[in-house]
């Protein structure tokens, strides 16, 4: 596999809204193999949110509030993105037939489990970060926002892609290895031989969305990967 710098402006751009420069013909050209970079996107946006906390918690904002403005600044920089998978999936398993739940989950209207997946989900990053010490809030911040995008390429990996022209389909199949290979290296820096256990269960939680998305829509979307994200990072809050 070939690596190439460009890979990692590729990828902010597809992940965040960042204004970062990038070509957009050379990077679509490129497609799912600028896919290893995800988890080093992952790496800064978390850095530069625990950044933010470990500010606010040193001018002695309590901790709770300190994190609410964590997620404030994840979720901008990326638009929601994930947030917005993990809702559309949520509401998609309530379809009655696969075709019924993949129209469900292309909706832009969210609907009662979607809202209440959010909610719950924006709560229990809310008592995961609060709970960082401030020291360590930015390098596992990086750590978990690498992990949890490593896994994403896994599952764009090993998945099928279920709706032709979406962004997921649109970008083909990567080699998950390089990512994950990404991802563990920083969680292993950031929380020593610990790291390898949060890694492993973070891989358990989006294994798990994986297995459900396979059977309830028959393989993955962008909204799959998004949903994968965020149940990532959330249970490596709660092995933190």
């Amino acid at each position: 596999m070939k690596f190439e710098l460009h890979d990692i402006a590729a990828a902010f751009s597809l992940l965040t809204r960042l204004p970062v420069p990038v070509d957009h013909a050379r990077a679509g050209a490129r497609g799912a193999d600028a896919a290893w970079a995800f988890p080093l996107v992952g790496a800064l946006l978390g850095l530069i949110a625990g950044a933010l906390g470990w500010a606010l918690l040193s001018m002695g904002i309590p901790s709770g509030m300190a994190a609410v403005f964590v997620i404030a600044a994840q979720v901008a920089m990326t638009g929601a993105m994930h947030e917005d998978g993990l809702a559309d999936m949520a509401d998609g398993m309530g379809g009655f037939t696969r075709e019924k739940r993949l129209e469900i989950m292309k909706d832009s209207r969210i609907g009662a489990f979607g809202a209440i997946a959010l909610v719950l989900a924006l709560l229990a990053r809310q008592a995961g970060i609060s709970e960082v010490p401030a020291a360590d809030l930015p390098l596992a911040l990086a750590a978990l926002g690498a992990g949890s995008r490593a896994l994403m390429v896994a599952v764009m990996a090993w998945l099928p892609t279920v709706r032709a022209g979406g962004l997921s389909a649109q970008a083909g199949k990567p080699e998950a290895l390089p990512a994950l290979a990404i991802g563990l290296v920083l969680c292993l820096l950031a929380f020593g031989w610990g790291g390898f256990w949060i890694f492993a269960g973070m891989a358990l939680a989006v294994a798990l969305i994986a297995l459900i998305a396979k059977a309830r829509f028959g393989g993955q979307t962008g909204d799959i990967l998004g949903a994968s994200q965020q149940s990532a990072e959330i249970i490596g809050l709660a092995l933190l």
